[in-house]
């Protein structure tokens, strides 16, 4: 019997598709566990590299260290797939682990947008019963530090009841997609005392190139990394792999090709690219991440995780709020992105494709549990 709680509610009624020719998962650099190394080390010893960063592990290697895994042909299929690695396996589902278990849907995979595939709550019952054992340690060691977090937040006075701060925002929901309400939301969180969603109002009035000014700065710091696997990638809908770098001066478009080469395919100065306001289809779809994003332990965790790297000076509600409504930018910056290069406009496609975009690096952030 397992010792914790699994949450299912963002895949249940759900269904997943592999779409041939994709290979999005393939770019992602999985680690390769201690009980899968022997068959890699016995047949592909050079293809096992240590990652970069402050937290190395051992994984497969990339294309020219920036492409796609090297085992992914040039018909986008995987040539190792019979001994392919647990966290390949288990895309796109992710396991989070905070005092409970819950699993998420990484929404940059386009599979999930079809409505065809499989149910994604029976596989992910499967990716839950493979991956027990670690997620029983898991549990155990990030409970300790949410708990740990909690005394924190209390002891400074910042401490809030998390289920009410989500309570707010889904009673707000619509709301969040509206200009002068965000623009109301920032203003408040960023006040010495604690704030109430009660007080943003929407169709307030808005300064549109402060929030131009936000957007922009809040999107750019993802794009301006000097290593190309750190940069995101958006799977275009013809299933290219479209990379983003910023600089002080543009915004550089890539594609990446099977063989980990990037071809510059175009750019555009950073101020050139404006956020607008979605048309109801758009703001429908905008709407829905944010329920989703609401319901999500990894985003409650990536609040928690900002509130303790800034000494616990900011109230919980102001950090909660605040987040919710900076990610929202982010999504309509990218809207505006996407659209200044594909066309995609500001509609239910455009959001959606903003969302595709977005949502892997959501799942990145830094949070005080852990992906499993």
């Amino acid at each position: 019997m397992a010792e914790y709680v699994v949450d299912y509610s963002e895949v249940a009624g759900k269904k997943a598709e592999c779409i041939e020719g994709c290979g999005m998962c393939c770019l992602c650099q999985p680690e390769v566990l201690p009980s899968e190394r022997a068959y890699f080390k016995e047949n592909h010893p050079r293809d096992l590299v240590r990652t970069k960063g402050p937290e190395p592990y051992t994984a497969l290697a990339l294309k020219k260290g920036c492409g796609s895994c090297v085992f992914l042909n040039g018909d986008r299929r995987c040539r190792v797939y019979g001994h392919r690695t647990t966290y390949c396996r288990q895309y796109p589902y992710h396991l989070y682990a905070s005092d409970r278990v819950q699993v998420e849907l990484d929404l940059s995979c386009r599979g999930l947008w079809t409505g065809r595939g499989a149910s994604a709550l029976d596989e992910a019952k499967a990716v839950v019963a493979a991956a027990s054992d670690r997620l029983s340690e898991a549990v155990k060691d990030a409970s300790a530090v949410y708990e740990e977090f909690y005394a924190n937040a209390r002891a400074a006075g910042v401490m809030a009841d998390s289920s009410m701060l989500r309570m707010s925002v889904s009673e707000h929901l619509d709301d969040f997609t509206d200009l002068g309400f965000i623009s109301q939301i920032l203003a408040l969180s960023d006040s010495d005392s604690e704030m109430s969603i009660s007080g943003a109002l929407r169709g307030a009035a808005y300064d549109i190139n402060d929030l131009n000014d936000a957007a922009r700065a809040a999107a750019m710091e993802s794009l301006s990394s000097e290593d190309p696997v750190n940069l995101p990638v958006y799977c275009g809908e013809d299933l290219s792999w479209n990379i983003f770098s910023a600089a002080e001066s543009e915004i550089v478009w890539h594609v990446l090709d099977g063989d980990g080469n990037l071809e510059r395919k175009g750019s555009a100065p950073p101020q050139s690219i404006r956020i607008n306001v979605p048309n109801d289809e758009g703001r429908k779809v905008l709407a829905d991440y944010i329920r989703v994003l609401n319901g999500r332990d990894s985003f409650l965790g990536s609040v928690y995780w900002l509130i303790d790297a800034d000494g616990y000076a900011d109230d919980m509600a102001n950090a909660y709020y605040g987040s919710m409504a900076t990610a929202v930018l982010d999504i309509l910056w990218r809207t505006a992105l996407l659209d200044r290069f594909f066309g995609t406009g500001f509609g239910a496609r455009g959001i959606r494709d903003a969302v595709i975009f977005y949502d892997m690096d959501r799942l990145d952030a830094p949070a005080i549990g852990a992906f499993v």
